[in-house]
């Protein structure tokens, strides 16, 4: 460990920033991503019964499809989330956003060339690991680069762009399902996936390093010199002047900190936070993966609706996921995180239990339903996305993405496992029942992660990162015992 304390006003600098095209950049860069899971997870789903149809080229049933390759990619995320999350707080947010990107676009082009089962379970794992490495570098970076002011709507807004994705991805299946032959049509999907991630790859390029990671892994200068470099761009492109902050704060860099002591922080020194940030992802990861997986299913299983056409209604329930968060993400740094998070999750738990019960009743058909569950997900998927938004703000910097990938791994385990095999299963009975069981237990776990919030949420709107938990090498937090840091509730 360095000796060295120094005292840098990068982060005050980098939230005074006005919002520029160099913003943009990053959000074109690293926000991107999203659109990849959305098309990934609604490419599977919609195309599960296409998979198992004799001459598709893999011996495998729709069940299969929507229940252990869903599993797989979701196990694969969670690994890679942890894995790389890991990485990228040693090693930096540029390096390993590279990286993961490149896993992805791996595992989704050896999906395309499936021969077998065992095959496409495989590389549905490795997928699912490249797309778990990019929520933990992704959202870290982000946080890291986006100006306080704006990093609620912007963090929420970008999560929410899955959905983007998922619209594509189910308007894409419809001629393939309906065009294409069923030996290589499905392929053709995956590829697309794999020409749209290469595309963000030249884009991400020229986003750099976060130069908060930099000045407390020793590379001080280079945290400045970059600073520095972006002012001046902001200033010539934006025809702005910046005025000059005085807001220090003093650190002791280091190379790197040990596991043991970030996931002592965690738990230890943010036992509330810990708490918060399980019941958040608990409670969207099961509802999202136990029903978007298996949506085509339903819809096949319980209305009869033809495999070709499934990607019709996706897409219209897609649009409200995504409307969702653009429409309400200004709400969540003007109103408050408290309100809107515990909002946003308690009235989608509300409406989906309605929706359980009017299923249940035999009351709703296809169409019925699609705009049952519009209404549901307009207001759960800016939950959802704010819950990467909480867990990514309010713990130390040095941590940040291992925190991401901590929680994003534990609920997804939880209910991104466990949900689309339970799920698949429940609907697989062809029984209303079952299903309505699948859809409650999703609802109450969001009405409770809700109420969660609304006790133990963090007011972190329009605050910096650093006002919101001491970064560990700060010299002010070495001075104290390990349980008096700042904002340790």
């Amino acid at each position: 460990m360095s000796s060295d304390v120094i005292r840098t006003d990068v982060p005050a600098r980098l939230d005074r920033l006005p919002w520029a095209r160099w913003h943009w950049m990053i959000v074109v860069g690293l926000g991107t991503v999203w659109i990849l899971d959305g098309l990934e997870v609604t490419i599977v789903g919609n195309l599960s019964g296409r998979l198992a149809e004799k001459g598709s080229g893999l011996d495998i049933t729709q069940s299969q499809v929507t229940g252990l390759g869903a599993a797989m990619y979701v196990l694969g995320a969670c690994i890679g989330a942890l894995f790389f999350g890991w990485l990228t707080d040693r090693f930096g947010r540029k390096k390993l956003f590279m990286v993961t990107l490149g896993v992805y676009l791996f595992g989704t082009a050896m999906t395309a060339l499936s021969f077998h089962a065992w095959w496409f379970f495989l590389f549905r794992f490795v997928t699912g690991a490249g797309i778990g490495g990019e929520y933990a570098a992704i959202n870290s970076a982000i946080d890291e680069l986006i100006p306080a002011r704006y990093r609620g709507r912007v963090d929420i807004v970008i999560n929410g762009t899955y959905w983007a994705g998922a619209a594509f991805g189910a308007l894409l299946t419809v001629p393939i399902l309906t065009a294409l032959p069923v030996s290589w049509g499905w392929r053709v999907a995956f590829g697309l996936g794999v020409v749209l991630g290469l595309v963000i790859l030249l884009v991400r390029r020229h986003v750099p390093e976060s130069p908060r990671w930099l000045f407390i892994h020793q590379r001080g200068d280079e945290a400045e010199r970059l600073v520095s470099d972006v002012e001046r761009t902001v200033e010539r492109e934006d025809e702005v002047q910046l005025e000059p902050v005085d807001d220090y704060m003093t650190v002791r860099p280091r190379r790197s900190i040990g596991f043991g002591r970030i996931a002592g922080t965690l738990v230890r020194r943010y036992p509330k936070r810990a708490a918060l940030g399980l019941a958040l992802f608990v409670g969207q990861a099961f509802l999202y993966n136990a029903i978007t997986f298996g949506y085509a299913q339903i819809l096949q299983t319980f209305f009869k609706v033809p495999p070709g056409s499934t990607g019709y209604y996706f897409a219209v329930i897609a649009v409200g996921n995504l409307l969702g968060p653009l429409l309400l993400a200004p709400l969540f740094d003007s109103l408050g995180r408290k309100v809107m998070i515990t909002g946003t999750y308690v009235l989608s738990g509300v409406l989906l239990l309605g929706t359980a019960l009017l299923f249940d009743r035999g009351a709703l058909s296809a169409t019925t339903l699609t705009a049952c569950w519009c209404a549901v997900l307009f207001f759960a998927s800016a939950g959802a996305s704010s819950a990467y938004l909480t867990v990514s703000e309010i713990f130390p910097m040095e941590t940040r993405a291992l925190a991401i990938a901590f929680f994003y791994a534990i609920g997804t385990a939880v209910g991104g496992i466990t949900g689309p095999l339970l799920f698949a299963g429940l609907v697989g009975t062809g029984k209303t029942g079952d299903t309505a069981v699948a859809f409650a237990i999703g609802a109450i776990l969001m009405i409770v992660a809700g109420l969660v919030e609304a006790v133990l949420g963090v007011k972190a709107e329009r605050k910096s990162l650093e006002s919101l938990a001491t970064p560990l090498s700060a010299a002010e937090a070495e001075s104290r015992p390990e349980g008096a840091a700042q904002a340790t509730a």
